[in-house]
């Protein structure tokens, strides 16, 4: 199962249909991740959500009997990562997200509301993942662009802060992606993986959620 946060569902709809034996969830709920953070502050609500898909794909398939997710991916573009963020705080949820893929898509404020620190409280749920991941619990893909917003923290900021909290280091690479873009850098350690790559327009963030499908593939 593949749950996705922020993107046009008809996109995201096409990105999964290019996967053997998978089932995929899109849910658009506007600009912003605060109105994903808001929508799944309920612990209860993603856990119903998982439970909802079964027993309508048990009926479209007809088994009574149920049916049960191997694997359960969340991914998120763009404003998404608010409600992975709120579903990774609930013990149980975090045990039912056996991966995460965010495509140009973990932010945080500054403290003190000027560029430099980030503040840590949003992006501890992702450090932990982080570091579950880099121990082979978890999986977890951080690709990133080098869009600058300016009134807070980066994707290029926050990802160099979780390779930060797992002691890891960008290699430099120079290599082809998806779509035509370019790939500048990389780090990963068993399931954390990181990927930077070049532009800081708004077409370049784009060029994420369009290429979301290559990811997809590879990650599985």
């Amino acid at each position: 199962l593949i749950v996705h946060f922020h993107g046009a569902p008809w996109l995201v709809e096409q990105h999964v249909a290019g996967l053997r034996a998978t089932v995929g969830i899109s849910i658009q709920l506007g600009a912003g991740s605060a109105v994903y953070s808001r929508a799944f502050a309920d612990p209860a609500r993603f856990l119903r959500l998982l439970e909802e898909a079964q027993g309508k794909l048990a009926a479209a398939w007809r088994r009574p009997g149920g049916v049960a997710w191997k694997r359960v991916t969340l991914v998120s573009f763009s404003a998404g990562y608010g409600a992975i963020r709120e579903i990774l705080k609930d013990p149980r949820s975090y045990a039912r997200a056996d991966a995460v893929l965010l495509a140009d898509s973990l932010h945080t404020g500054y403290a003190g509301g000027q560029p430099g620190a980030l503040e840590a409280e949003p992006l501890a749920p992702f450090a932990r993942l982080a570091r579950d991941a880099v121990a082979g619990r978890k999986t977890f893909w951080l690709i990133h662009s080098e869009v600058f917003p300016g009134a807070y923290a980066s994707t290029t900021e926050t990802a160099d802060y979780l390779l930060g909290a797992v002691e890891l280091k960008r290699q430099a690479v120079l290599r082809a992606g998806p779509l035509g873009m370019q790939q500048l850098g990389r780090a990963g350690r068993r399931g954390f993986h990181v990927r930077g790559f070049a532009g800081n327009t708004a077409p370049d963030h784009m060029d994420h959620l369009y290429a979301l499908g290559a990811w997809l593939k590879e990650l599985r």
